[in-house]
């Protein structure tokens, strides 16, 4: 039975205006999805530089700004963003998908991702490492803590700025970042960012399309 939506106003039995149905246990797991797809760029002076993809990137902090990223410790690029103390978070577009696929199944050990995946190393005022210029978003990250976590290191990190693409500013010189056409990685799989379904706070509009109807507590 398909679930209805909350702004029908009808429960069932179990007080829920949806269809519920029993769940099935797993075992612990990451199941945290969707999760942004995300091309981390990094390097060291003198060298190449290198990009990996994480499923696990996500803000942390707003004042300061502050994101994280987890990496495993055999990875190529670990080692290189635990010595800089540096890295990029470039936001993925669909026209980028392959490219991100391509860097997060090859190590930058024997292969120059920017090279073969057809990107552009692009520095950003003073900040050493560069990031990916087809990216509409290029977040340059200073590491302020590494966390030991198990299989993986949480990186914490200070934003220290951010470059954008100035295609996706209007007029007003609002940032359309929402235009970039940007994807996400679901359960080993990515998706185009698709249907707009409300904006924040609109569940507690009044008068306005598509407001939540309030129920009595």
């Amino acid at each position: 039975m398909k679930g209805k939506a909350w702004q029908d106003g009808k429960e069932n039995s179990k007080g829920s205006a949806w269809a519920v149905r029993e769940k099935v246990l797993w075992k612990p797991g990451n199941m945290l999805y969707p999760v942004p797809a995300v091309m981390v760029s990094c390097g060291r002076p003198g060298e190449k530089p290198n990009i990996i993809t994480v499923a696990w990137a996500g803000t942390v902090c707003s004042d300061p700004p502050m994101v994280s990223i987890s990496v495993r410790k055999e990875r190529y690029s670990y080692g290189i963003i635990r010595d800089t103390g540096e890295f990029v978070v470039n936001l993925v577009t669909a026209r980028l998908a392959a490219a991100a696929d391509f860097c997060g199944v090859k190590s930058g050990r024997d292969t120059d991702k920017f090279k073969k995946a057809r990107l552009t190393p692009q520095l950003t005022g003073s900040f050493r490492t560069p990031g990916i210029g087809e990216s509409p978003v290029s977040i340059c990250c200073k590491v302020a803590k590494v966390i030991p976590l198990g299989s993986h290191d949480l990186f914490l990190a200070k934003v220290a700025g951010v470059a954008v693409d100035p295609a996706y500013l209007d007029q007003a010189g609002r940032f359309r970042l929402n235009d970039a056409g940007l994807i996400s990685y679901s359960h080993g799989e990515y998706f185009e960012l698709g249907k707009k379904v409300g904006s924040f706070g609109y569940s507690v509009k009044k008068g306005k399309k598509g407001a939540v109807k309030r129920r009595n507590s």
